[in-house]
Order: structure tokens, then sequence, then C-alpha cells
């Protein structure tokens, strides 16, 4: 919730707010008509969910957009497919990140094989896409981030108490030997993408590109209170490797990289060719007939 809205972080690949166009930074007022001011997160993630093809009209107000827009979402089941993966111009391995769940390592193994398997040694370097990735485990974070790293510190997380404070390294081992690597992140990038970023980034391992990711840095702990209740409290703050800290800055890309709107612009007809007196004409038409 952001005053008083909810705030999308990121859509995430493949689900129906995707398809439907919900862009990370959007924010919903109303959700089939009925304000969404005076509801908790939870009570506005409840009306949302309902039947399998069920629609909702969401109401979006949207940075730069002149009017709100009303987009209609159709409900279905949530299947993530966390990493996804291809080969580009036949020398380059991209693996997309949509979330980090406890399938995203195994499927970054399995994607970086599969790309072997396809280019060879033709493989010059490799793109992480962490765009819109909200975040997700913490553990997978520092798994994928350990991937690409040899040694050094991954992230570290520390609390009020300096003996609060909690390490995380890298092991011995880099799944693509070495070969270059470009992150890409953008707004809706966020939590653990943020750490892996950053981590590859300190470590001078990756070449950042895209937009300032999202800054959530902080951590959260489930406290469990008497009569089946539990509490979820801020206990500590990440931070790269280098000491700084995620929370509200997020992670400033090498190379600032703004999404490009392609349009047709309309313009007066000029001078051509055949306006010309005494230009030659095409002859397609007596060798079609």
């Amino acid at each position: 919730m952001d005053n008083g809205f909810v705030k999308v972080v990121s859509p995430i690949d493949g689900t129906p707010a995707f398809d439907a166009g919900i862009k990370a930074g959007d924010y919903f007022t109303h959700l089939d008509g009925e304000t969404v001011m005076g509801l908790s997160l939870s009570e506005a993630v409840e009306k949302m969910r309902g039947k399998v093809g069920q629609p909702i009209v969401l109401t979006v107000v949207r940075e730069g957009a002149e009017d709100v827009m009303d987009i209609e979402v159709v409900r279905d089941i949530i299947k993530i497919e966390s990493v996804k993966s291809r080969v580009e111009q036949d020398d380059v391995g991209y693996v997309r990140i949509t979330t980090f769940n406890q399938n995203t390592t195994p499927g970054l193994i399995k994607a970086i094989d599969d790309i072997k398997k396809e280019a060879g040694d033709k493989v010059i370097g490799y793109v992480l896409d962490l765009r819109n990735n909200p975040g997700g485990l913490l553990n997978e974070a520092i798994t994928v981030s350990d991937a690409f790293l040899e040694k050094g510190e991954i992230v570290s997380t520390r609390g009020r108490n300096e003996e609060d404070t909690k390490r995380d390294n890298a092991r011995p081992g880099d799944l693509i030997d070495g070969k270059p690597v470009i992150v890409i992140i953008n707004g809706g990038s966020a939590s653990a993408s943020e750490i892996v970023a950053g981590a590859l980034q300190d470590h001078k391992r990756a070449l950042v590109i895209g937009e300032q990711s999202f800054g959530k840095g902080s951590v959260q702990t489930i406290i469990p209170l008497p009569g089946h209740g539990a509490m979820r409290l801020t206990t500590a703050r990440y931070y790269t490797p280098s000491g700084r800290s995620i929370q509200a800055e997020g992670i400033t890309p090498d190379i600032e990289v703004r999404p490009a709107k392609l349009e047709e612009i309309a313009q007066r007809a000029g001078m051509r060719e055949g306006d010309l007196r005494g230009a030659l004409k095409n002859d397609n038409d007596k060798k079609k007939k």
C-alpha cells in the first residue's frame, strides 16, 4: 500500500496481470469500481482473487499517462516458471529469472547447460535479465550469485546490534567459466534480484545496465504470538559486499538504459525517384506478365 492505493512492484511474467499490460509502478485506485482507500493490502488482494476465468476491472493510475485507465484482467491459476533461457545471435546466452523460488537455482543450472549444448564453444557471454523480478527467497539469491562468483562476500544482513550481523560468502566454482556477464535491472527489480545485481556489480563480475532498481533492502522476521497469531517485524537490512545499503536507494546501473518507445511519425510526402521527369519505369509488371 502506498498513500492508500495498491502499488505494483512488478508484474510477474506470464501472469494475467502481465498479459493485460499492468506495469511496475502502477497504482490501483478501484477494483471493479470500488475504491481501495480504507482497505488493507490483504483485503485488497482478497478482492482481486476469484474464480478462474472471472474478469476484474482494475482502475490504474500510471506515471506519465494523462488519463486514468480501466484494465480488465481475467483471473487464472498462476503457474510461475522462474527461469527462461535462449541463445541470441548464435553466441550469447540469455537467461531470464522472473522470481526467486525453490526452483530458481536448479532452473539456472539447467538453462546454462542447455545454452552450452546448443551453442557449444561459440558462447561469448551471458545476459542475466532481472527486470520486473520482485525477489523471493534469500537463499536462492545467494546461490544464484554464487553460481557466477569464485570467492568473496555476496550479501550481509545487519540488525540493530553488531552481533546480529550475518555474512554469506561465495564458494569456488564459476558456472560459466569466467565468461562476461551483463545484468539487466529496472524499477521492478527488488529484494533478492537487487542482492544478485549488487553482488555481481561490486565484485566487477558483471556490467549492470538498465534503470535504478526498487530499493527493498529490509529483512522481515515472523514472530509467533499466542492464540494462533504472528507478527511480521522488520529486523535487519541487506548490504552489498562493498557495504552499500539497498534500502530505499536500490542498485544504480553502470550504464543507464531507459525503455524506448518506437512509434511511426507522420511526415509530409516528399519527392521520389518516380516523380522525376524522364525517370525509368519499373519493369516488375512486365516480368509478372
